[in-house]
């Protein structure tokens, strides 16, 4: 998975359970998660102040923090969350956020660009602000277990990639045809932060490939030749995208949650 592709959240958790397991430096926890953002800095914490990722995660470790996991929330679906509604709420707007694990907080990343209006060019830059906020202890909501997200995505992909090449594809023109050869090709090249096993880069290698395959669901959805057609093609993906963010979220977690006890 590339870094574009990669949420800042995910890239967060990958990188500061690296981190909390002493695996990677500060620096290289902070360049990775920074990307092509400018800065990034957290508000909200109980010390006051605006410290940037690094020192951020040592006031958390400091509060009892052991690790961090994932969150990919959407509407009717609160994938990884704990409450309380206000940072539900928050990190349903954004579609992500981070939980640490051991204290009851957890941040939400705001993005703002400051430059042209478009969002283009090279005169402008990106600034991330990440809101911590108190969150409620507990299980997270429907996060499975790595083996059992691993199961229901290797399930949900040959039923829906069975049902897409069935479908009329085939007319949906050079655009498509072209993201179905590269989904055919299997290409792979997710990367992790150091300590998570193949079996966690595999899982998330598949869910890439969801990714993809519902990427050419979208651009081949105006060549179903009926409203059954495209029905029948909504449905069967609509449950595969569920199960793909199921499945990216128990392997960014695995550090903390598949730890051999």
């Amino acid at each position: 998975m590339t870094e574009e592709e990669e949420l800042r959240s995910a890239r967060l958790v990958a990188w500061g359970n690296a981190w909390f397991a002493g695996l990677t430096s500060p620096d290289h926890l902070a360049e990775a998660v920074r990307g092509d953002d400018a800065a990034h800095q957290v508000v909200g914490l109980p010390g006051g102040g605006t410290p940037g990722l690094t020192l951020a995660l040592g006031e958390l470790r400091g509060l009892g923090a052991t690790g961090l996991r994932l969150a990919l929330p959407e509407p009717g679906h609160p994938l990884g969350l704990t409450g309380p509604p206000e940072f539900n709420a928050r990190a349903m707007e954004a579609g992500e956020a981070v939980l640490a694990v051991g204290v009851p907080w957890g941040l939400v990343p705001e993005v703002v660009w400051h430059g042209s209006p478009d969002g283009e060019g090279d005169d402008g830059l990106t600034a991330v602000t990440w809101h911590a906020l108190p969150v409620n202890p507990g299980v997270p909501a429907d996060v499975p277990a790595l083996r059992d997200a691993e199961r229901e995505l290797a399930q949900g992909m040959r039923e829906a990639t069975d049902l897409l090449l069935r479908l009329d594809v085939a007319g949906a023109g050079p655009a498509v045809q072209d993201a179905l050869r590269r989904f055919r090709r299997g290409e792979e090249g997710t990367v992790l932060a150091p300590g998570y096993p193949p079996r966690v880069v595999k899982v998330l290698d598949s869910a890439r490939r969801v990714a993809a395959l519902l990427e050419i669901a979208a651009m081949s959805e105006g060549a179903a030749v009926s409203a059954g057609e495209m029905a029948a093609r909504s449905g069967a993906l609509r449950p595969l995208a569920r199960s793909a963010r199921r499945a990216q979220v128990a392997a960014y977690n695995a550090l903390v949650d598949e730890a051999p006890r």
